[in-house]
């Protein structure tokens, strides 16, 4: 029997959704293989999801069910049984394995801001550091933290009020939070688990102030983890989501480390105070930019890969009013609104897919670099992991929620698995970087790429576009002309460079009027937002253009691939319509047309739907979701779910504190 007629519960697939995976216009194992990036991938990440969801210490089957004490303990547990795990497989502690461990424990786990701990130490660190740490750390011998985030500053990291003064006669830092705002807020791990931490903090060194610097400091003692002296640490109580995780506070009084928790491979203190930088500040942003690019497939795009498998499937099943008169009713998916909510969120997720590919490879090229000491692309890499985190993060979290209320009623269980979803990802929109910050971020390197053009300098890849913008309107004249890459990457493309020249010339007018430079930018902000937004949507399509391109030995998957592509691009004209006007690059009568090939696209998809979610590959025990387990059958697992909750196997002790008495205190008429 083929693989997608049982269920991997082993029940009958319900046949509402059995017919949806008949017929394949393309070979969904292909489809699968190709977003692994290879039948070797996929075999191994589904040896190792196997390996996890067959391990009864890693079962999530009652979280929902969970104190936000139990899941602490319990992400505690899965971290140190993967440790044991992965030695027990012969699996490699920094090879792809763990990040396969990772998305099928569904981010039930602790200590992940220990892995950044020592990232930060490896990037940063010298060798001699390096050597030092990194064997605790990996052994656990050390537990530690990211501290970086303050009570009253997040993203703006030269506003850090956290010092770190030399003392060159005891040959010491001083590490100070100065008053409350700097207090450390945030930092996972950092609760109830770290015993060290990577600060961030002012340098001062002989009465100058040198900008923010890495530093390692001991926050709890390793006898018997109590904070040290001077310490202040615990955590900062409950949250939206991320119930496993203790995020903490940190204060500190005039704590003295030595000289060498400098992290030291880009700029040192010297014994007589006087300080050495090689390379670029920026270089103390690394631990953020690589976070950043991590975050967006391992978190943000697999929230929404989820929750558009859990809502297609859904939508294949439920069924709901009436459509053609007297019919039985119809499948939800075949209601021409439910496609217009769901497929260009499918389609969105194959485009952040793509591009989260492009990203990690530039962000890898980089690094390589920076190792180097050639620092000339670390301004590019971080507008292109800033932008795309805000565009990503945004779309992806907003579109969650769009699963949800697809959904229905339903959608509002815990049990859908769409909630749990959504509360976790619209953290990403804050964490590692303020959306709006981090787009007027990405304005900065935008409005120096457009002043480069004016003196003929070179252009990062990135932005090439902005030294040869189009001159002429779209040349499209029917519906079809919108299927054609070319036209609508045109399009998108002097959509950005029109909106990025406005913005600059309104800071140029204003600054020539006599307003301060600042004031200027702050009056243009807001279309130096939509500015970023439109540069990440342009680099977004374009990639996924290039993706499909690659596909040409594949010419199932292609077809199929392109209209998702067309779909996402039509999509975003289709919802972004006065950018496209504005600067009469479309006519009124060419949107009509692009509207007519969006809505074209939607039925052209409908019965590939379920196929083009089915290839993210999840298992039901990742999903977690009554909705959206592979066989359909719902209503089944609802009522199923629903018995095996805790609650219903308890005496009800408000029955008898409140309502006994009340309902015993008067006769009873019936």
């Amino acid at each position: 029997m083929a693989w997608w007629k049982v269920s991997s519960a082993g029940r009958d697939v319900n046949p509402d959704l059995a017919s949806e995976r008949e017929n394949p216009s393309f070979h969904v194992e292909t489809l699968i293989n190709i977003l692994d990036g290879g039948v070797e991938e996929t075999r191994v990440r589904r040896a190792v999801v196997s390996a996890i969801i067959k391990d009864p210490i890693f079962s999530r089957e009652y979280i929902y069910f969970k104190t936000r004490s139990e899941r602490f303990e319990g992400a505690i547990r899965n971290t140190l049984h993967m440790k044991r795990k992965i030695k027990e497989m012969g699996w490699d502690e920094n090879g792809r394995e763990v990040e396969h461990i990772y998305r099928a424990l569904g981010g039930e786990t602790a200590l992940n801001i220990h892995n950044i701990f020592m990232k930060t130490i490896s990037a940063l660190g010298t060798d001699e550091q390096i050597a030092k740490w990194i064997p605790l750390a990996s052994n656990y011998k050390v537990l530690g933290t990211y501290a970086q985030t303050e009570l009253g500053h997040g993203t703006y990291l030269r506003g850090l009020e956290t010092t770190a003064t030399f003392d060159p006669k005891t040959q010491e830092f001083i590490i100070d939070t100065p008053q409350i705002t700097a207090t450390k807020w945030w930092p996972g791990d950092l609760g109830k688990s770290s015993t060290h931490a990577v600060v961030l903090a002012q340098l001062y060194s002989n009465g100058k102030k040198y900008g923010m610097h890495p530093f390692i400091v001991q926050i709890r003692s390793l006898k018997d983890h109590s904070p040290l002296p001077g310490i202040s640490v615990g955590d900062i109580g409950p949250k939206m989501s991320f119930e496993n995780v203790d995020n903490g506070f940190l204060m500190m009084r005039n704590i003295r480390i030595p000289r060498e928790n400098m992290l030291s491979r880009y700029s040192q203190v010297l014994p007589d105070g006087s300080y050495v930088k090689k390379g670029s500040d920026k270089i103390n942003y690394f631990t953020m930019i690589a976070v950043r690019v991590n975050m967006l497939r391992g978190e943000v795009l697999e929230a929404l890969m989820k929750a558009c498998t859990i809502s297609v499937r859904y939508s294949a099943v439920r069924r709901q009013s009436e459509l053609k008169p007297g019919d039985i009713e119809p499948k939800i998916i075949d209601y021409q609104t439910q496609q217009q909510k769901l497929f260009p969120l499918v389609a969105t997720c194959y485009a952040i897919h793509f591009t989260a590919q492009y990203v990690d490879k530039f962000y890898h090229d980089v690094y390589s670099e920076i190792r180097k000491e050639d620092f000339n692309s670390l301004p590019e890499l971080h507008a292109l992991a800033a932008g795309m985190k805000a565009y990503a993060t945004e779309i992806c979290s907003n579109g969650v929620e769009v699963c949800r209320k697809a959904c229905g009623g339903h959608g509002y269980s815990l049990y859908s698995g769409i909630p749990s979803l959504y509360t976790k990802v619209t953290a990403s929109c804050t964490y590692e970087g303020e959306n709006t910050v981090l787009h007027l971020q990405v304005a900065r390197f935008l409005m120096k790429c457009f002043a480069a053009v004016q003196t003929r300098s070179p252009l990062p890849a990135s932005t090439a576009y902005l030294s040869s913008p189009a001159t002429d309107a779209c040349t499209a004249r029917n519906a079809a002309d919108f299927l054609d890459p070319e036209v609508y990457l045109t399009a998108y493309e002097f959509r950005a460079y029109s909106l990025i020249a406005s913005a600059a010339h309104k800071i140029q007018n204003l600054v020539g009027s006599g307003a301060e430079q600042y004031l200027a930018w702050n009056s243009t902000s807001v279309e130096l937002v939509k500015a970023s937004l439109a540069h990440s949507h342009y680099l977004t399509v374009k990639i996924f253009i290039s993706a499909v391109t690659s596909l040409s030995d594949q010419p199932e998957i292609k077809a199929v691939v392109k209209r998702l592509c067309d779909l996402y691009a039509l999509h975003g004209i289709f919802t972004n319509a006065g950018d496209f006007l504005q600067y009469g690059y479309l006519t009124g009568k060419q949107l009509d047309m692009a509207t007519t090939a969006y809505l074209g696209l939607l039925a052209k998809l409908r019965k590939d739907a379920v196929l083009l979610v089915d290839a993210f590959d999840y298992t039901d025990e990742q999903l977690l979701s009554a909705l959206g387990s592979y066989d359909g059958n719902v209503y089944h697992n609802l009522l199923e779910w629903a018995h095996k909750n805790p609650e219903n196997k308890k005496v009800n002790p408000v029955f008898e504190t409140y309502l006994k008495p009340f309902l015993h205190s008067h006769s009873s008429k019936l």
